[in-house]
């Protein structure tokens, strides 16, 4: 029996009646079947919209994060080396190129100048055309323009390809800050930015000991017009990683946050498939979000395909408009203190760092011949200056020898960085972003102070390296904040421009170094300890972004 009635308010049911013999008697048993109950309880709810959030901690976090880790690392690793290679070039192609302390703090200064014309360019390309097509782009020319530079017989030329090495490098930052920083959830994501800041001492290191294996020998190709000397080698081998991660990349994803601001959601949804089928080997039919909310920046107006000339035009409005958005409030107010930020913590950290090798050199200099005499930063400068390798343009009898204490020296600076990154990648997210960049700020700036008080090798060489070693730490906390500040579709450009300011306060502290080294020594170290302290209590006008959603 079948119960169809349709105005019934009773569950409808299917019955049969069953004979069972039991001995002499027979008894019927009736079968009731509830067909409704029976198909509700093996359906499975439809999942519900997810944001991007809610995607990719569902996608759990396992090998592809760790893959994307290391080929993100290798890039901001290739970036610092590109940067860092010069302040090992400047005592080895001194001869070569006839430098003097002025034309060294050009040469510091050139690529960040390029830096500062690539980082808004790229930046906001990123947020425009996709973060990995800029990114391959970006590696490969950084690539060519090394090993173009590498072959520069003149100072000019080498200038020349300096600058648009930086043009390319000034892109990297900004966009693989934000591609790696759209990969992670909220819980993970300090830990993970901050283990990516520490790359960049990987690259210190890798360029560090390059330099100490390579530049001191002999190696080379040497003929009356043309020279290829060991410093040009050393520069050459700095070009590879740029070459290795350009190939990586191309087997990683689009951004699946910059993919949903556009309103992709079956690619974005294919892209979470794929991460949750490396970090948990199951199909990708099982992960469990089947819908995305859309970005809450997507623009739903119909887009159809244009031309050439209309997609550069549109384009080039896109990067306009996302500028202007930056500095409207309340967005403005966290561009400009970012940007001062940015400024004042650079002059610090490249306008010292990048003369380290240079100090030590000069330091060797004077206690090869004074052995056992104290003498502060001061004084060695001014007798190299009045007596040593700079106080002559006689660069027939220039020496361009450098001592292996100089690279020891300037590997166990860069070295101390890496007790200072692990700090930060264990507690940035207990103690926040903003606790890091005032305690590294802070403590940075006391050191710069000190170097004028130091009045031997050993006391210049312990606080580099606490200097290094605390304001790596502040780097990684500002990385990640100013990572974390922008919306989803002005994250790149907002990113660019902060890095366009530090490019600009390395541009700063190598000319005004550079200047007052020679002439006025005391000035610089004070002039950065203000700057870095004062700098960093900005900050405490930021959000704080620590385990906070991506906007």
């Amino acid at each position: 029996m079948i119960d169809t009635d349709p105005n019934s308010k009773k569950i409808q049911t299917i019955s049969e009646k069953i004979p069972i013999e039991n001995g002499s008697s027979k008894h019927d048993i009736e079968l009731v079947v509830y067909p409704d109950l029976a198909t509700k309880s093996d359906e499975k709810p439809e999942s519900k919209p997810a944001d991007f959030e809610t995607a990719i901690e569902k996608t759990e976090y396992g090998k592809f994060h760790y893959l994307l880790l290391a080929v993100c690392g290798f890039v901001s690793t290739a970036e610092e080396m590109d940067v860092i290679s010069m302040s090992f070039i400047l005592p080895s192609a001194q001869c070569d190129l006839k430098l003097t302390t002025q034309a060294k703090g050009w040469l510091n200064c050139i690529i960040f100048i390029g830096m500062m014309a690539g980082a808004y360019v790229w930046g906001s390309a990123a947020d425009a055309l996709g973060r990995k097509k800029v990114l391959i782009v970006i590696s490969f020319m950084n690539a060519l323009c090394i090993v173009a530079s590498s072959f520069s017989q003149t100072f000019i030329w080498f200038m020349f390809f300096r600058f648009m090495n930086g043009a390319a490098l000034g892109g990297s930052g900004p966009v693989i800050w934000a591609y790696f920083a759209e990969f992670q959830p909220k819980k993970k994501r300090g830990s993970m930015l901050s283990f990516m800041a520490a790359f960049w001492t990987l690259g210190n290191l890798f360029v560090a000991g390059l330099a100490w294996v390579i530049i001191p020998t002999n190696i080379g190709v040497y003929s009356h017009n043309f020279i290829y000397n060991s410093w040009r080698i050393f520069l050459l081998m700095c070009s590879v990683p740029s070459f290795i991660v350009g190939s990586l990349l191309f087997f990683l994803p689009e951004s699946p946050k910059y993919v949903l601001s556009k309103g992709k959601k079956e690619k974005a949804l294919e892209i979470f498939r794929s991460i949750y089928y490396l970090n948990t080997g199951k199909s990708k039919d099982s992960y469990p979000v089947k819908d995305m909310l859309m970005d809450a920046d997507y623009d739903p107006t119909p887009k159809g395909k244009l031309p050439l000339n209309d997609k550069l035009k549109k384009t080039m409005s896109t990067v306009v408009e996302h500028s202007r958005q930056l500095f409207v409030m309340p967005i403005a107010k966290f561009t400009i203190i970012s940007i001062t930020i940015n400024f004042t913590f650079h002059i610090g950290y490249y306008g010292l760092m990048m003369w380290f090798p240079e100090l030590f050199n000069r330091f060797d200099e004077f206690s090869k011949d004074h052995p056992g005499v104290q003498a502060s930063v001061c004084e060695v400068t001014d007798y190299v200056v009045r007596n040593g390798s700079q106080s002559s343009m006689d660069y027939e009898k220039c020496n361009d020898k450098i001592d292996d204490t100089v690279f020891l020296d300037s590997l166990i600076t860069v070295a101390s960085a890496i007790p200072a990154n692990v700090v930060a990648v264990l507690f940035i997210d207990k103690l926040g972003r903003k606790f890091f960049l005032v305690f590294s700020t802070f403590s940075s700036g006391l050191c710069a102070a000190c170097m004028y008080f130091v009045s031997n090798k050993t006391q210049n060489l312990v606080v580099s390296a606490v200097f290094s070693g605390v304001i790596s730490c502040g780097n990684a906390a500002l990385d990640c904040l100013i990572t974390e500040i922008f919306p989803t579709n002005l994250r790149a450009t907002g990113v660019a421009i902060s890095m366009v300011a530090a490019r600009f306060g390395g541009i700063v502290g190598n000319i005004v170094i550079a200047m007052l080294l020679d002439m006025y020594c005391p000035a610089p170290n004070f002039i950065v300890a203000v700057l870095l302290i004062g700098g960093g209590l900005l900050c405490l006008m930021l959000p704080n972004t620590t385990r906070r959603p991506l906007s």
